[in-house]
């Protein structure tokens, strides 16, 4: 596990607020950019934040359970997706290159060999492969507890290197078959929502397709509870988790130690981000949560995290697409934080306040 992680210290707050405030513009007239940049300022601590090296790290694993039937897509997909990554042919691709962001991906449990020397282009390749894939949730638990712990040193790991690179802001992506699945099922663990209401159609399920998704997961639930399994966060890691989003949880803990800022993608995302929030509530502070997913158990997150996203475009595709298109807006929180003119640089006059 990471070192122990504390909530940005507040006394700045009040300078903050104050050099917001004196911009040229009425009190609160940019909304949620005021309250970013109040964030990273207390992130960073200090009044002129820097956003360095920005980076994507999207991390890809296979899912046992995926071969039951809980996605629309075969299991194959997730290392040819991986192959797209490396071609520099996919969404996450097209997103970070226009908008200036590294891009690295990780190989945390995908049921394939790519080899050695991997990566190029704009595009770094890590090989953390705990397992070829999960095991099967439907039958036992997905991961050894052995196996959960050396994926969360893993993502700490690449976050590591990340910051040797001069990084301070990554972003979260994931590819894995059967992800939403092991989502929902975290989703409700940790939230209490209703197990129905956190599944959706993930890669594209028909009626009965999500029928099927829903009975399967709602007897993978029931299993793991006559196990003796519970709803501490590294229990359900172990029981329901990827390798891709064990990894990420670790990731994030990791970045957050190193007062990284945090961008959460969306719903498979989100479900890393709330199990480690779990283990570390002070996590949330160094969370940008970036847009609102399409697949319903995202809102349960969103609710149980009092999170409010940057963007809502109907997004459901994953990658990091999400964290790729609301980074424009992180910029921009810090670019008027810290060269927007105030009224009295400016020689504006200030509100009438007789």
């Amino acid at each position: 596990m990471p070192a122990p992680l504390h909530a940005p210290d507040r006394t700045l707050v009040p300078a903050l607020r104050a050099k917001i405030d004196r911009k040229t513009k009425p009190l609160g007239a940019l909304g949620q950019l005021e309250e970013l940049a109040l964030q990273i300022g207390l992130i960073q601590q200090t009044l002129s934040p820097a956003l360095n090296a920005p980076h994507v790290a999207v991390f890809a694993g296979d899912h046992g359970a995926a071969k039951a039937g809980v996605s629309a897509y075969p299991q194959d997909v997730t290392w040819q997706m991986v192959e797209n990554f490396l071609a520099g042919g996919a969404a996450i691709n097209v997103f970070a290159r226009s908008n200036g962001l590294g891009l690295t991906v990780v190989d945390a449990g995908v049921a394939h060999d790519f080899g050695t020397g991997r990566g190029g282009d704009g595009v770094d390749f890590v090989s953390a492969k705990i397992a070829p894939g999960t095991a099967n949730y439907l039958e036992g638990p997905a991961m050894t507890p052995a196996q959960r712990d050396e994926a969360l040193a893993a993502g700490a790991a690449v976050i590591a290197d990340l910051a040797a690179r001069g990084c301070n802001v990554v972003g979260f992506g994931e590819m894995g078959i059967g992800n939403t699945a092991s989502a929902s099922l975290i989703t409700h663990c940790l939230t209490g929502t209703p197990l129905a209401e956190c599944i959706g159609r993930g890669t594209g399920l028909d009626d009965a397709g999500l029928a099927r998704k829903q009975a399967l997961l709602a007897t993978a639930l029931e299993r793991h509870r006559l196990a003796g399994g519970g709803d501490a966060p590294l229990e359900v890691l172990a029981a329901f988790g990827g390798f891709e989003i064990v990894q990420m949880a670790g990731a994030m803990l990791a970045a957050a130690v190193r007062r990284m800022v945090v961008l959460v993608d969306g719903f498979i995302v989100g479900s890393a981000a709330l199990a480690a929030i779990r283990l570390e509530p002070a996590l949330r502070d160094y969370c940008v949560f970036c847009h609102c997913s399409a697949e319903p158990g995202h809102a349960a997150q969103l609710a149980a995290l009092n999170a409010r996203p940057l963007i809502d475009l109907g997004l459901r595709l994953g990658e990091g697409t999400g964290a790729a298109l609301a980074w424009p807006m992180v910029k921009a929180a810090v670019a008027f934080l810290n060269d927007m003119a105030s009224f009295e640089s400016a020689g504006v006059s200030d509100q009438d306040t007789e």
